[in-house]
């Protein structure tokens, strides 16, 4: 389950570190309020302070904390009260630095801290500092209320209105403006809209009545004595008596563009909301009445249509959205952006992000805050290939995904790095890329499991023409793009989560209030991540279905795979885990309908949900509609990590790798996609070499040893029938820790299953290192691609499978295809022998006869179905009753020496030692030529070859010569 847990500190209000954990994660409201004190207050920004809080006031048992370790976390301003940076000695949300432990004294009962505020923030000109008290670890709000603190003698206060407060009043009403300030007389200058309406040169108590006012106000009182300045903002919206108009018919939510570019209609559906302003750059961000959002009668929703637009012209814009009466503790007023953005910018991520990644990026209009979408009339259409447009689908019984997080896929972190890798994915035959989450997610280092914009494109890694090309790219090469979403859950930048929110402190974030539409206030399953939507609110459900067409029809996206589907639910608490997991009539409806509105829009959609739970409630999904065609049934996720990784250590226990097989599930069809391994857990090459087992000369934490037993794995795994899924690299060893940092150490906590480093960027060894160069690394890439070709290819790998149950170390897998003719490959026998020594390993062949070992197509005469074969130690053998023709490409079944991948784009292997490899054209003259000894399976480089026919003559170690052919794409 990919439950993001994310931390949100309070000085940037915005999240800046997801940890992602495979365990429920509950979390109640723990935040308390303590008492606390600054002494000296007034201070300036050299004065060493100390602040104290008062024990009495702090329920540590709440906190889980027996020993008095409180922590402070801080953040301060600069004199104008912006640009909010974070104390450097923080730490993490989830393990505070000790610099910040607040001191203990028991006799007294108080914690205290002292430092001087410009060495302990590292920065000058601090004109307000913050803080708020914590456990080390700050998971499930445990942690006090924001605290607030002028710095410097001369200090002002705006008395009315509250500073920052967006006031909201009639068309020609007033508005008292009154400060004061410390230290003597400063001159007070009000500007109104960038200009100047009122001064005041000598005094320390200011006040000024604004009246008849008919638009809308920005205010600004710079208050001055002698070099200082503060200044002090607050806002008038004017109720511009909303008109009632219909909306012209088929627009639909966010932004309508027609065939005249100087023309689109913004439609925003805001319940509760009394009247809606559109504020842009089209409008200087200063929106008068004709900018106030009409609001249809029927459906309630607020439109506006927008004119004079340039075609090809980037345009801003955000709502003000406002609630004239708004319940206790919500704000009346709400800057954000569209929900329904196909672009956004943000203030706070775009600065990081790669010119090279994304060119010519909008600039973030200057003077704003929080994220803008981006409107542009006159867009070119994307020139897909009949590549795509005629693309048809891999079949679900076929599948076989590489799933993949771009970020960490190249050193470049781009879809562009991906597409240049093409030949790398033709070559290991998988026929889809499953991308981790790519929609608008928050910052810019992340999984991307903390969506706020579901129908945007993250901008980290490219533009839309970008990934479609790559889609596009795939497609031409017969590998289908499944995208992961995260529709359990949005985060807090989220529009719809921000226009209903409790925002007790006015800062412009918060969670969901209880008039929230589309968000629960309260998780209703116990797996809680970021903001919990509501799956039974109609609102949701149009949003869910609007991404849905975003993805499919814009992108051309192949399917989907639906993050963390126990969430959909409202049946449950966030603290019950059996109600969680138990089966919930309501989410198998809520899930059947997005599947059902998937299909109508592609009725060869992938559909997979991961969902982890019981067999009762995900066969009611993998049967779903499975007689109507073999493009229906959802496919669900099927972690099988444990027992695996079991085997490939080396123990005996806890490996029954049965449940790979759907049938355990009780599935009618093959749609299980099974995988040893995903994104979510320690990969499986650093736990062999930690922890593998070991016996005499033989242990499976030799580097060389571990990496000889990954092939047999894929033998156990990927010919399973049923779609099947690898996370990128298992099929070169990967062996660098889940948990490593980007320091290069490795943080794993005592559960051994979570770490704060879980998330950082990893190294790139893979291209660096050339692990395709690595003979041990090679072969596992090597066998898997001829696995998957043949899993692919032979109708047999969609037939039945049997799987013995229980633990053992010597695995035994029979594949049949009753529908297949005798004279075809019909039956498989897949063996493996885990254990540390070679082993007599049980058979049961179906019959008698000669069979062959698909791998290299040599041949065995079995008498005995019954009699056991001689395995080494971490080998397998995959028997067929044919040669699987359609799998191993031109393997001519009567040479020793075979030639693959066959056709090649970059590279070819032989499965020998070589002396000499010599490259010759059809026409006899030699093109390329190898004369240094190479092991078996080195791959030889022929991405200099002109596309065509090539023949390649091959003497090895042992004095043999081959002669073969092979077809350079």
């Amino acid at each position: 389950m990919d439950s993001p847990f994310f931390i949100k500190p309070k000085a940037m209000k915005k999240t800046i570190l997801l940890v992602l954990l495979f365990l429920s994660i509950f979390a109640s409201a723990q935040q308390q309020t303590v008492a606390n004190t600054i002494s000296p207050n007034p201070f300036e920004e050299t004065t060493a302070i100390t602040i104290t809080i008062s024990g009495s006031s702090v329920d540590e048992a709440a906190w889980g904390i027996s020993d008095h370790s409180l922590y402070l976390w801080a953040w301060s301003y600069d004199t104008n009260d912006a640009n909010s940076l974070d104390c450097p000695t923080n730490g993490s949300w989830t393990a505070s630095n000790e610099a910040n432990k607040l001191i203990y004294t028991a006799g007294a009962d108080i914690y205290r801290i002292t430092f001087t505020p410009n060495a302990f923030y590292n920065r000058n000109g601090i004109g307000k500092i913050g803080f708020l008290v914590k456990a080390k670890d700050g998971t499930g709000d445990k942690k006090s209320q924001d605290t607030y603190a002028e710095v410097g003698a001369f200090q002002v206060n705006l008395t009315s209105p509250a500073e920052n407060s967006s006031v909201i009043i009639t068309s020609g009403g007033s508005q008292n403006i009154s400060a004061n300030n410390t230290n003597g007389n400063a001159s007070y200058n009000l500007k109104v809209n960038g200009t100047s309406m009122n001064t005041n040169p000598s005094t320390s108590s200011y006040t000024f009545n604004d009246t008849n006012i008919t638009s809308n106000r920005n205010y600004v009182l710079e208050v001055t004595q002698g070099s200082a300045t503060v200044t002090k903002k607050f806002t008038v919206i004017v109720n511009p008596g909303t008109v009632s108009a219909a909306m012209p018919t088929g627009l639909l939510d966010g932004i309508n563009y027609t065939s005249d570019a100087t023309k689109a209609t913004l439609v925003l559906d805001a319940p509760l909301k009394d009247f809606v302003y559109v504020a842009g750059s089209f409008n200087n961000w200063q929106p008068d009445a004709s900018y106030a959002m009409k609001k249809d009668p029927t459906s309630g929703k607020f439109w506006l249509e927008l004119t004079g637009l340039i075609s090809g012209t980037n345009y801003t814009y955000q709502y003000w959205v406002v609630d004239a009466t708004p319940i206790a503790g919500t704000p009346s007023l709400v800057k954000t952006a569209d929900p329904y953005s196909t672009l956004v910018l943000s203030a706070d991520d775009d600065p990081y992000i790669p010119a090279v990644s994304y060119p010519n990026l909008p600039i973030y209009p200057a003077g704003q805050q929080r994220e803008v979408t981006v409107l542009q009339t006159g867009q070119t259409t994307y020139p897909w290939t009949t590549a795509t447009t005629n693309f048809v689908k891999p079949e679900k019984e076929k599948l076989v995904v590489y799933e993949l997080l771009v970020r960490d896929f190249d050193a470049g972190r781009s879809y562009q790095n991906v597409i240049n890798r093409i030949d790398y994915f033709k070559n290991l035959k998988i026929n889809a890329i499953e991308l981790l989450p790519v929609m608008e997610f928050e910052g810019n280092e992340s999984w991307g499991y903390n969506t706020s914009f579901h129908m945007a494109l993250d901008k980290f890694y490219g533009t839309s023409s970008k990934l479609k090309e790559l889609i596009d790219v795939c497609h031409q090469n017969g590998i289908a793009v499944i995208l992961d979403v995260a529709l359990n859950h949005a985060f807090d930048r989220n529009p719809m989560v921000r226009m209903w929110m409790n925002d007790p402190d006015n800062d412009g974030w918060g969670s969901p209030s209880a008039e929230n539409p589309y968000f629960n206030t309260v998780a209703k399953h116990s797996y809680s991540v970021g903001n919990d939507f509501n799956h039974t609110s109609a609102l949701t459900k149009n949003y869910v279905k609007r991404v849905v067409k975003q993805w499919i029809e814009e992108y051309k996206i192949d399917g989907f795979r639906w993050d963390l589907t126990k969430g959909f639910t409202q049946n449950c608490t966030a603290n019950d885990e059996n109600c969680t997991n138990a089966y919930q009539a309501d989410r198998v409806a809520i899930l059947k309908d997005y599947a059902d509105y998937s299909w109508s829009l592609d009725p060869t959609h992938h559909t997979i949900f991961e969902h982890l739970g019981g067999d009762t409630e995900e066969k009611e999904w993998a049967n779903y509609r499975i007689d109507e065609a073999p493009s229906k049934g959802i496919m669900m996720w099927g972690k099988m990590t444990d027992p695996y990784n079991q085997l490939t250590m080396g123990y005996n226990s806890s490996n029954d790798i049965s449940r790979m097989n759907s049938a355990s599930h009780g599935f009618t069809a093959n749609r299980l996609m099974g995988y040893a391994e995903s994104h979510d857990e320690e990969r499986l090459m650093y736990k062999n070499i930690q922890y593998g087992n070991s016996l005499g000369g033989y242990s499976v934490k030799t580097p060389a040893t571990a990496l000889s037993r990954m092939s047999a794995l894929g033998a156990v795994s990927l010919l399973v029938p049923g779609p099947k899924m690898i996370w990128q690299f298992g099929e070169l060893g990967w062996d660098i820790s889940i948990f490593s940092c980007n320091d290069g150490t490795v943080n794993t906590s005592s559960d051994g299953i979570s770490g704060d480093c879980k998330l950082d960027k990893k190294p790139q060894p893979q291209w660096d290192n050339n692990w395709l160069g690595d003979a041990g690394r090679n072969k596992i890439y090597t066998d898997w691609a001829k696995m998957i070709s043949m899993k692919i290819a032979e109708p047999v790998f969609s037939g039945t499978a049997t799987i013995t149950s229980g633990t053992s170390l010597t695995p035994n897998i029979k594949i049949t295809n009753s529908i297949l003719a005798g004279t075809q490959l019909k039956d498989v026998l897949v063996l493996a022998n885990f254990d540390l020594t070679t082993k007599d390993v049980p058979t049961g062949f179906p019959y008698t006869g000669t069979w062959y070992n698909l791998m290299d197509n040599s041949s065995i005469t079995v008498t005995n179905v019954n009699a056991p074969i001689s395995i080494p130690a971490g080998d397998f053998r995959i028997y067929g009753n044919k040669v699987a023709n359609l799998a191993i490409a031109n393997y001519e079944k009567t040479n020793a020496i075979h030639l693959y991948p066959n056709p090649a784009s970059s590279y070819f292997t032989l499965n020998t030692n070589t002396v000499k490899v010599q490259v010759f054209s059809t026409t006899g003259q030699l093109v390329k030529s190898f004369n240094t000894n190479h092991f078996k399976d080195t791959p030889f480089a022929i991405s200099d070859l002109s596309k065509g026919l090539y023949i390649v003559k091959v003497l090895n170690d042992n004095n043999e010569t081959e002669v073969l052919k092979f077809i350079k794409e």
